[in-house]
């Protein structure tokens, strides 16, 4: 029974799964350019990142930490309510900076209240049982948003479907808080986890954890970020990292960027192809799940195989399918949303190697002693990836869908090229073992993956 908040969590995050791309479409419909639609992707990331590290450091301070769900799971519902009423594009793209603020900010404060009261051994299964929630829910948006066109055209008039929608994922974000009340943890302030071991440990975990039901689709996790950057000393890092970790970082940034390049002003892409709102929603759908049904396959294969030609060859293939997916707009309807599902699909599989397989790249070429800041840099750089890649994304896109994709597709490959070139990285798919830090001590690297990934952790 002490574990039935965990249902008002996982409806709550309906409400985020299916406004990450409702929101979106809501402009397209309101007739948002593409740089529109990058600038809201990229304020939607921007937001995310001082949003978690703020509510991290408030919930240090604060006696209960269940007030911030609740008041996040509050600030979601009015946002999305709000929404509909607004029919200026800048409005509805500072509403869903808000929104977001919202979303993003709360993740760290999950964490705690997940460890709070849990043995040290059990952290791991107590964060993957609350991120398994939440990633059914976010799926349960998506779905939601598939089969709501087809249910609302029978009700409603053809411009209310997408208005009510919202206003049903903001009926999902209110019954959450309703229910949040009656049944979040109350632990004591004395069992609060604030000492910076404890810290590092959870960076650790959640720092090489696979990215779950929404990560095709949202490169990093505002949560990684906060508990993975803590106690970072840029110069320290800066000065230790050795030429291979440094050639990586610089494939990273091409990669994530280019991922949030395709990303930005995809939904426009598919509206204008012909889709209706539910088949986009659809599309997302399975390039999510292709993504999170493949995440503990990545994890095997990058324990037996060399991992250079590993992670070359996924994001060679991503590369290639960015501009591919331009080619459905010339197809018949049902032939184009079946293909379309495939590639996007396939884009998705593609994800869970860049995430598992990245991860055991950085963890084989950082230095034993910063291991646990190089990761952390390297889910700093997805999260400056994210935003830059959307305005990039989203002004290419108005010299045409086929430039913006290829040109995306080509950071990607351009990501490739410098993997490839890591002749350090080849040797086999031995796992690597961590030798203990000064504070903590990690377990082996091919565990830890194994470990996380069936626990689908955010």
């Amino acid at each position: 029974m002490a574990d039935r908040w965990l249902g008002a969590w996982g409806l709550g995050s309906v409400a985020f799964g299916g406004a990450s791309l409702l929101v979106p479409l809501y402009i397209v419909e309101l007739g948002a350019s593409p740089v529109q639609l990058g600038v809201l992707a990229a304020t939607a990331a921007g937001v995310a990142a001082p949003g978690a590290i703020a509510f991290g450091r408030l919930a240090n301070r604060v006696a209960h930490r269940r007030l911030l769900v609740l008041a996040t799971l509050i600030g979601v519902a009015v946002s999305l309510a709000a929404i509909p009423f607004l029919t200026s594009i800048s409005a509805v793209i500072a509403a869903n900076a808000v929104l977001w603020l919202f979303v993003s900010s709360i993740g760290p404060v999950l964490t705690m209240l997940v460890v709070d009261d849990a043995p040290e051994s059990q952290w791991s299964e107590r964060i993957g049982l609350v991120n398994k929630y939440q990633g059914y829910g976010w799926a349960g948006g998506l779905v939601i948003g598939t089969v709501w066109p087809a249910v609302g055209s029978r009700l409603l008039a053809a411009d209310e479907i997408t208005r009510t929608l919202c206003w049903v994922l903001a009926a999902c974000a209110g019954m959450s808080a309703i229910l949040a009340a009656r049944t979040l943890p109350r632990p004591e302030p004395s069992a609060h986890v604030t000492d910076e071991r404890a810290a590092r440990r959870i960076g650790r975990l959640l720092a090489s954890s696979s990215r779950g039901v929404r990560g095709a689709t949202v490169s990093f996790s505002p949560t990684r970020l906060y508990w993975s950057t803590r106690g970072i000393d840029p110069r320290r890092l800066a000065t230790h990292l050795e030429p291979p970790m440094a050639t990586y970082f610089v494939a990273g940034a091409f990669f994530f960027t280019g991922s949030a390049a395709f990303w930005a002003p995809l939904p426009l892409f598919l509206t204008d192809a012909g889709f209706d709102s539910g088949q986009v929603f659809a599309l997302y759908l399975a390039s999510s799940l292709g993504s999170a049904v493949c995440y503990e396959a990545a994890g095997r294969l990058s324990g037996r195989y060399d991992v250079r030609l590993l992670q070359t060859g996924v994001l060679a293939a991503r590369g290639v399918l960015f501009p591919v997916t331009v080619g459905v707009a010339g197809l018949a309807a049902t032939v184009a949303f079946g293909t379309a599902g495939i590639v996007l699909a396939l884009i998705g599989i593609t994800w869970a190697g860049i995430a598992v397989i990245g991860t055991a790249i950085v963890t084989r070429l950082a230095p034993p002693g910063l291991r646990g800041e190089v990761l952390g840099a390297y889910v700093a750089l997805g999260a400056l990836g994210g935003a830059l890649g959307g305005v990039l994304g989203g002004w290419i896109a108005t010299l045409g869908y086929t430039v913006a994709f290829g040109v995306a597709g080509g950071l990607v490959l351009l990501g490739a090229a410098l993997v490839v070139s890591l002749e350090a990285l080849s040797g086999g798919g031995r796992a690597v073992t961590a030798p203990p830090e000064p504070e903590g001590g990690v377990e082996t690297v091919g565990d830890e993956i194994a470990m996380q990934a069936a626990n689908r952790e955010e």
